[in-house]
């Protein structure tokens, strides 16, 4: 099985990173592979930057040559997952959901700790759209834009740490779920300090889901909504619009 893990923006060390927690918790016979789009924003912290990188991470897409069984969008609540479900064939699973998918099978509540607070809004619709916000206690803001959370690791425990408590304490979160693909492999240290809170790691989710539905043969439904985009001339578009390689 070889699951494609796409992170949204273009900065190359948050893919190594997102591509470590991947590979560690990936069942023996999967293997990750694990992009970023070719042009876009370095970091995505509003809605201007968020439907620029759609753009790119579909852009990306269509020029992808490697195989793969499945697709994990690496990006806490950006657009795009819905139109990467009408291109690929395979599973496309968004981290967003995939944690709060499992969130919600460990807690009655869960609470959403990401980066700044003008991400909640962006993340509360996700979570919307999704059918998945009536068991949400709160999404919470550490004031951390996204490439600070790569600069001193160590605060970014803390304060994520710090965020968390007020989400289980004032908000009622029994699970809390990390809100930004940057803080992959920060799950356990975070998790630790809360004495134990299970934490939900969104890359980490979304890898097992889609081990879980290619094991099961299962991809996404074409009936109606997420049918292939229809044959038509794009004005202006850069490359081949191809599909990309996929069984």
């Amino acid at each position: 099985m070889r699951i494609l893990v796409l992170n949204p923006n273009t900065t190359a060390a948050m893919t190594a990173g997102i591509r470590d927690l991947a590979e560690a918790v990936a069942s023996p016979g999967t293997s990750i592979v694990a992009t970023e789009p070719l042009w876009g924003p370095e970091s995505i912290e509003g809605h201007f930057e968020g439907y620029l990188s759609a753009a790119a991470v579909l852009d990306r897409l269509t020029t992808f040559d490697e195989p793969f069984d499945a697709l994990v969008m690496a990006g806490f609540g950006e657009p795009g997952r819905e139109g990467a479900q009408e291109l690929l064939d395979v599973p496309v699973l968004d981290i967003a959901e995939s944690a709060a998918q499992m969130a919600m099978m460990l807690g009655h509540s869960y609470g959403v700790v990401t980066t700044l607070d003008r991400a909640v809004p962006q993340i509360r619709d996700r979570l919307l759209t999704a059918g998945l916000l009536a068991r949400c206690a709160g999404v919470r803001g550490t004031g951390l834009g996204v490439l600070e959370l790569e600069a001193d690791r160590e605060r970014t425990v803390e304060v994520i740490v710090a965020t968390a408590r007020e989400a289980v304490e004032r908000d009622g979160a029994e699970v809390i779920c990390l809100g930004c693909g940057g803080m992959a492999g920060l799950r356990e240290r975070v998790s630790k300090a809360l004495g134990g809170l299970p934490v939900v790691d969104g890359v980490a989710a979304a890898v097992k889901f889609a081990e879980a539905l290619v094991g099961l043969g299962l991809s996404t439904s074409k009936a109606r909504a997420f049918a292939p985009p229809r044959p038509k001339t794009i004005t202006g578009w850069p490359l081949s619009g191809r599909r990309p390689g996929i069984r």
